[in-house]
């Protein structure tokens, strides 16, 4: 069964028996507004319109230098540990829109935290989203094994969605939720070290 979490809680990454995770995927779906106002609504700018959102995953070492990001712009990691669906640029039909594959088995040492963000490539404004979620999923069995809701409306670009770091020989995940502003994962770097 899959935890709900809210801001700031951290959760275990063990299979049910205290088995450690090998593979999980990072899931993102989103939907724009539906805005009324019929075809001269739509004529004056009232309609809907597609919300191209973005995950990336930035990988960053126990210092929180970033070691390499994974997002539309590059599908994989340079050690082939993480890989990205690719960019959907609206934000419809129901389920993960993007999704963020992990291996953790194959994440080099050097790597200690993973960072999971979302940002409007378009600028567009968190007022223009909703039903905005991510989740963990174990990739093994298919089992959702975390969900975080990105509910906070408001005029930023961006979310620190989730934070995966090395606990000893395992994974925590921390559900951050922290809005910033950004087109791109990069920019969110500040909101990101300030989250680990």
């Amino acid at each position: 069964m899959a935890v709900s979490l809210s801001k700031g809680q951290r959760i275990t990454l063990e299979k049910q028996g205290g088995s450690t995770l090998t593979k999980v995927r990072m899931g993102l779906g989103w939907d724009p507004i539906k805005k009324k106002g019929g075809l001269f609504g739509s004529l004056l700018g009232g309609g809907g319109g597609d919300i191209d959102l973005d995950a990336s995953c930035l990988l960053l070492d126990a210092q929180k230098n970033l070691l390499d990001v994974v997002w539309f712009r590059q599908l994989q990691s340079r050690d082939n540990s993480i890989t990205h669906s690719g960019d959907n640029r609206t934000g419809e039909g129901s389920g993960d829109d993007e999704v963020i594959y992990v291996d953790l088995t194959r994440i080099p040492n050097s790597v200690a935290h993973l960072a999971f963000t979302v940002c409007s490539f378009r600028g567009q404004t968190f007022n223009e989203v909703e039903n905005a979620f991510c989740r963990l999923i174990d990739d093994s069995n298919n089992t959702e094994l975390a969900r975080f809701n990105l509910s906070d409306k408001g005029s930023h670009t961006g979310v620190v969605m989730a934070i995966i770091s090395r606990s000893g020989t395992s994974w925590q995940m921390k559900a951050v939720g922290t809005p910033t502003a950004g087109a791109i994962a990069n920019d969110m770097m500040p909101a990101v070290i300030a989250a680990i």
